[in-house]
């Protein structure tokens, strides 16, 4: 792939300085640690290492580390590849349905002020409710699994919270006998699913609210009275909430693309970004509300990080989760048991010794794989340069 003229981490390395200077109030210990992170990402900050190759010697110059923080548009790729590579495990010899659900916009202020409490309660209540519906015999009348992934953008980069469900076309049966096959052509009502969703996250958020759980800092302070909070619950239970549904999509080997495409992004990726005079930066964006179509959008540098900084994630925050038979503490007997009732066999667990084929760096010359030989630490690259000043300096 081309390598894109302009990347996040440029943006930062000119103004983020800057910027952090004049927003520190509001700026958290996770957004400056994301700063520091990618402004040094593959540069002599974080160290480096030499490869060398195991077959004719080759020895490859220095190459700097990655940060690997999940924030980062370059550090995505490996992560991307491993967590593919665990779920061939899991996958089932059926069609898979990709569905949706949206937070309303008035919601968005809230969340960005509390992002733990609303994201959690985003994925415990789009969980339940696919759960419950697919449980209900009017509608499919099984046990359903299937994961969940948080993203917080739009593609303006906006705050836009929405999750991000794939799941095999089915489930089990109550009584585990057979496999049970949707009967509708998008999986579940979406109508259904519209209403039962909206009525758990506000019944949740009601919850937290009781339980003092939520931050009404700056304009958001009126909405601490108990009065004004139980009426703005009231025009969200009056607004139709959006959950949208794909119809059946491919099998094994079509889900483990589509995933590729919506598990380790971030909020915008460098090959996105079009051009950054210094001041203004400018990015390719799809306007959906306008038939998709390719627009260019031009923001000032700091309402650019400011839109870019909002979605980074609290501390610890898990964006990919898995329910109902595929959750962690049921995934290997159920996932087993759906895979004998398809009539289907688990794909050969990959060797946990090697790494895939595109993960391996190819030596130029013979084709044998590249390997660590030597590990540089920062301090030893400062120590370098600081020598070799010292070489040139005539004075």
């Amino acid at each position: 792939m081309k390598r894109p003229t302009v990347e996040v981490a440029d943006i930062l390395r000119a103004q983020g300085r800057r910027f952090c200077e004049q927003h520190r109030t509001w700026l958290s210990f996770q957004q400056l640690k994301v700063i520091r992170a990618i402004t040094g990402c593959r540069t002599a900050a974080l160290g480096g290492h030499i490869d060398v190759c195991t077959g004719c010697g080759y020895e490859a110059g220095m190459s700097y580390n990655s940060c690997r923080n999940r924030h980062c548009p370059k550090c995505q790729a490996q992560a991307r590849q491993r967590w593919l590579e665990a779920r061939e495990q899991e996958l089932l010899e059926t069609s898979y349905f990709h569905v949706v659900f949206t937070l309303p916009h008035q919601l968005n202020d809230l969340a960005a002020k509390n992002p733990r409490v609303l994201y959690n309660l985003l994925f415990a209540a789009s969980a339940a409710t696919l759960r419950e519906v697919a449980a209900d015999p009017k509608h499919l009348g099984a046990r359903i699994g299937f994961l969940s992934i948080l993203h917080t953008w739009g593609q303006n980069l906006r705050h836009h919270p929405h999750i991000h469900c794939v799941i095999p076309a089915g489930g089990l049966a109550p009584d585990h006998s057979h496999w049970i096959r949707p009967r509708y052509p998008f999986f579940l009502p979406v109508k259904v699913l519209s209403r039962v969703f909206r009525g758990k996250f506000l019944a949740g958020l009601r919850k937290a609210f009781r339980q003092d759980l939520l931050r009404f800092p700056g304009e958001l302070r009126q909405l601490a009275e108990e009065k004004r909070f139980a009426a703005f619950l009231r025009t969200l239970y009056r607004t139709d909430w959006v959950v949208y549904a794909k119809p059946a999509f491919g099998g094994p080997a079509q889900v483990l693309r589509y995933l590729g495409r919506y598990t380790h992004r971030v909020a915008i990726s460098n090959h996105r970004l079009v051009a950054f005079d210094g001041e203004k930066v400018t990015f390719r964006w799809k306007d959906y509300a306008h038939g998709n179509k390719q627009r260019k959008m031009t923001l000032s540098v700091e309402e650019f990080l400011r839109r870019f900084l909002t979605h980074v994630l609290p501390r610890g925050f898990v964006r990919i989760r898995h329910f109902g038979f595929l959750a962690n503490s049921q995934r290997g007997r159920l996932v087993s048991l759906s895979q004998r009732l398809l009539g289907s066999t688990p794909a050969a667990r990959p060797d946990g010794n090697r790494r895939s084929e595109c993960m391996r760096l190819l030596c130029p010359r013979c084709r044998a794989t590249m390997t660590v030989s030597r590990r540089v630490s920062a301090a030893e690259l400062w120590a370098e340069y600081n020598v070799r000043c010292s070489f040139f300096d005539t004075s």
